[in-house]
This record gives structure tokens, C-alpha cells and sequence, in this order.
């Protein structure tokens, strides 16, 4: 079976961009693309530790929902939560209701504050666990590698949870720590071009 799918235009994409509607624009015009906004990175971490056990459509259908819910993750605000603001969580239908998912942010986010005051910026921080050249198999082929597995450890050690390798590969694809876009999908190209134009912090 072909690593691609042709969308709507004609263009040839990665395979899961045909999966359903939703994927598609969120494939041509985040995935991949680097980001190196603090709250922007500690979203898509977060919202990877919701996924995990479920499908991306599920958390991508409410990701509006939870930026609503955890204050558009700016992570200084979530560390003042408190029980009630877990129960608030627990009762509101726009997010994935799981209590220890949930406290996981509250606990990241303090975790956050302190990588910050720390390290300068998260960016700084996960941008530092970017994959070499030679590290990756071919695009998609893989679900960890040495780098994510590292990075899983690294924020485990600083008391980050629900964390692992997996999570937190499928964080470096999204976030273009590594363009993972498969070879004949028009915007592998494009997320080259970004890549060599971002600067890392």
C-alpha cells in the first residue's frame, strides 16, 4: 500500500491525512512545522498525554475545548489549580475526563515553570533533543527513537508524568523537531524550507 494519499487538489499527502476531513488541514499547516512558543510546546505535550490510549480525531475534535478549559495552557495560570479546579475538569464534556491525565498537567505545568526559570524557555530545552541526521529510519517507521527515549527520561527525572517515549515522539513529529512528512508528500518539502530557516533557540 502507497505511503500517500492525493487530497482534494490533487497533491499528494501523507496516508493518515486521508483518514478523515479533520486531518487534512491540520496535516498541511501544522504538523511538522517547527514551533518554538513556550505555550505552543506545552500544549501539544499535553495534548499528546491525552491521546495516549485514544485517537488523535478525539483530541484534535477538542482542542478548543481544552484550550478553553486549561486557560489556553499558559502554564503559569495552571499552576494555581487546585482540587476544585480538577473537579471543574472532570465535569466538563468539551475535554478527555480522565483525573490522572489531568492532574498530570497541573503537575507539568509547575514542572514547566521551573524548566523555564531554569533552562530559559522550553524551547531551549526540547529543541536541544532535535535528532541527528543519521538517527531516524525512513519517515513513519518508527513510533520512539534514542532521542525520544532520552527526552522521555530526561523530563520523567524532573518529575514531568505520563511522558514516554511514545508520547513524546509523536510531540517531536508534530512540533518539527524531526520532519517525519514521508518522501512524494508536498509538504515535506515545505517543512525542509522551515526547518532551514528556524533559528533554535
Amino acid at each position: 500500500m502507497s505511503d500517500l494519499f492525493n487530497g482534494p487538489d490533487g497533491r499528494a499527502r501523507c496516508r493518515w491525512s486521508g483518514v478523515t476531513a479533520e486531518f487534512l488541514d491540520y496535516h498541511d499547516r501544522e504538523w511538522g512545522f517547527p514551533v518554538a512558543d513556550d505555550v505552543g510546546l506545552f500544549e501539544k505535550l499535553c495534548l499528546e498525554s491525552f491521546q495516549s490510549g485514544l485517537s488523535w480525531r478525539t483530541i484534535l475534535n477538542k482542542r478548543e475545548g481544552f484550550r478553553t478549559a486549561f486557560d489556553r495552557f499558559d502554564f503559569y495560570k495552571i499552576t494555581k489549580y487546585d482540587e476544585a479546579d480538577v473537579e471543574r475538569l472532570l465535569g466538563n464534556e468539551a475535554i478527555v475526563r480522565h483525573k490522572g491525565k489531568i492532574s498530570a498537567v497541573i503537575n507539568n505545568a509547575a514542572r514547566a515553570v521551573e524548566m523555564v526559570e531554569k533552562e530559559g524557555s522550553l524551547a531551549t530545552f526540547f529543541w536541544r533533543f532535535a535528532p541527528g541526521p543519521g538517527e531516524l529510519a525512513s519517515p513513519q517507521s518508527q513510533s520512539t527513537s534514542p532521542s525520544s527515549k532520552a527526552l522521555a527520561r530526561e523530563l520523567k527525572r524532573r518529575g514531568w508524568r505520563f511522558v514516554g517515549p511514545t508520547t513524546v515522539y509523536a510531540f517531536m513529529q508534530a512540533m518539527g523537531l524531526i520532519n517525519d512528512h514521508v518522501e512524494g508528500c508536498f509538504v515535506r518539502a515545505q517543512v525542509d524550507e522551515a526547518r532551514h530557516r528556524f533559528q533554535r533557540p
